[in-house]
């Protein structure tokens, strides 16, 4: 199971109709070839909210993937990363190094960016960019990776399309 969290104070009052939770349903529709069930949730920016979310979704409906969209910045109600490491066991620092160094090429204001990634239990949670034109080169930036941190830490079997992107896994040594 896939979860998406949408962290926007506004989304969450209803004060303007989500745009990046649709668009990283999408592009994982696009991409993933393997069967997966997707959970969507709306919540607002703050510690408190980002943290029972994501123990919820780890614990008790055991997601193999979380992908938070949101909370990220500067902004003083912008706290995601600080949730993210009250919840995760293990950071994994890659993840964040490349999404800021990709969205490097695309606005120098990635530099603000504090996306995170790491693991609970068997979940990988991985922390994305609010802007919705920003989702798609986000993901395209890091998914090669998740379908083989997924088997290393338990979760559940992913793979790609490789036409869209290409899952690498290494070769056992006695291939």
């Amino acid at each position: 199971m896939i979860a998406i969290v949408t962290i926007s104070d506004r989304a969450s009052r209803g004060e303007y109709e989500d745009l990046s939770g649709p668009a990283v349903e999408q592009w994982l529709r696009e991409t993933i070839v393997t069967p997966f069930e997707v959970v969507r949730r709306i919540i607002p920016d703050g510690i408190a909210p980002v943290c029972d979310t994501l123990v919820s979704l780890c614990d008790e409906l055991h997601a193999d993937l979380i992908l938070t969209t949101g909370g990220t910045g500067p902004a003083p109600r912008d706290e995601t990363p600080e949730a993210m490491r009250a919840v995760v066991s293990r950071e994994l620092p890659g993840f964040g190094e490349q999404l800021r160094r990709a969205s490097l090429e695309q606005t120098p204001t990635a530099i603000l960016s504090r996306q995170l990634a790491g693991t609970r239990g068997k979940t990988l949670i991985i922390n994305l960019p609010g802007k919705p034109s920003a989702i798609r080169f986000s993901l395209d930036a890091v998914f090669a990776a998740v379908p083989y941190c997924l088997d290393l830490i338990g979760a559940g079997w992913m793979d790609t399309d490789p036409a869209r992107v290409r899952a690498f896994r290494p070769r056992s040594s006695s291939s």
